[in-house]
């Protein structure tokens, strides 16, 4: 079985381009196309889908708005031509965060993260969440697995991956590294930082700890970083 697709966006351009990556994805299918939240909301009273591609900004109520009415969420995917977001809809438990125009290849990423599977006549419709990523260093694809980085620095145009025995400097923006990487593992701190939670060996109001390394806590990414820490301590006791 494929899995069913809804889009929620009041762009007919927007609707199209998702459409389209739907139908050239394998074992997905497009269920309904939608223009507002209202729409949208009939259709998941009365039927079950396994992926919501849903925008932010549309008329009577905003996607994320949407998003909070609802108790059971299908997994959902925003589309949105707006960054400032992006925190308010990780707290949602969003599988990614596209920010528009986005390519195939970054649409295939985030379906990845769904970690859905069906099954159909002839094969497993498998789509697993990923557990590493190829980064380009020098002239050469470098595998690194999730659980192998510390925290990762921003540095411009290009970011400094921190591994327990090296570091590797990769041509990568940090904001898109931060839609990129699992949102329960990795949280960003600072305008400069991203760093896996379970490698954090102390914290302060305003700082972290790994291993022997220092990292400020920006102002505006306070609160949802302690907000991931309180749900993980409350999901281990």
């Amino acid at each position: 079985m494929n899995l069913k697709c809804l889009i929620v966006d009041d762009e007919p351009i927007a609707q199209n381009i998702v459409k389209g990556f739907v139908e050239d994805t394998p074992n997905l299918e497009v269920f309904e196309v939608c223009d507002n939240a209202m729409e949208a909301l009939k259709v998941l009273q009365e039927h079950t889908v396994d992926i919501l591609f849903l925008d932010i900004e549309m008329p009577k109520i905003t996607g994320l708005g949407f998003l909070k009415t609802l108790d059971h969420p299908p997994a959902t995917i925003i589309t949105t031509a707006y960054r400032e977001f992006a925190l308010e809809g990780y707290e949602l438990n969003v599988v990614d965060y596209l920010l528009k125009p986005f390519s195939f290849e970054r649409f295939l990423k985030a379906i990845n993260k769904v970690g859905s599977s069906k099954r159909t006549d002839d094969h497993d419709a498998k789509i697993a969440s990923k557990s590493y990523e190829y980064f380009k260093v020098d002239r050469k694809n470098v595998r690194v697995n999730y659980n192998e980085i510390l925290y990762i620095e921003g540095l411009s145009n290009y970011v400094k991956i921190h591994l327990p025995d090296k570091d590797l400097v990769v041509y990568h923006k940090l904001a898109d590294l931060e839609t990129l990487l699992p949102c329960d593992q990795f949280v960003r701190i600072h305008k400069s930082y991203i760093v896996a939670l379970d490698k954090i060996t102390a914290y302060g109001s305003d700082y972290i700890e790994i291993i022997d390394e220092q990292l400020s806590i920006g102002n505006t990414y306070k609160n949802n970083f302690f907000a991931l820490l309180s749900e993980r301590d409350e999901k281990n006791n």
